[in-house]
């Protein structure tokens, strides 16, 4: 269980969640980086209101769809240059925001074939709502 779940905003929430989603982003400042796209994994929790996230249907259509989330993050780091992952970060964190009922959201970025001395580099991320 993530440990977000306790924070007192989202302990009323599920967490729905893409772990290592892998995208071909042109992302870096490096000339190397600018050379060709590389892989990104990209990482996302969304905490979502239980009362939001039911369905007495067992319909897809009164729930947020992963699928959605899935392809709108694959387009938007499809979409230009990142210079930064904390930039690319910013638009998914807001992408995902406007999903629904997400009360809050996290986003991890990372490059796993930028050195070859380490296994991935990346960012992480958590916006709230506005409320």
């Amino acid at each position: 269980m993530s440990s977000l779940l306790l924070h007192p905003q989202l302990s009323d929430c599920r967490r729905i969640f893409i772990e290592d989603l892998e995208v071909q982003a042109s992302i870096g400042f490096h000339e190397f980086e600018r050379q060709a796209r590389q892989r990104v994994k990209i990482s996302v929790s969304l905490f979502v209101p239980v009362e939001a996230s039911r369905s007495g249907r067992d319909d897809v259509d009164d729930t947020l769809d992963y699928d959605k989330l899935r392809e709108g993050i694959a387009a938007l780091a499809a979409s230009r240059h990142f210079n930064l992952q904390e930039t690319l970060i910013d638009e998914v964190l807001s992408f995902c925001l406007k999903l629904g009922p997400v009360r809050a959201a996290t986003v991890r970025t990372e490059k796993p074939d930028v050195y070859p001395d380490c296994n991935t580099v990346g960012i992480e991320s958590i916006r709230f709502a506005a409320t």
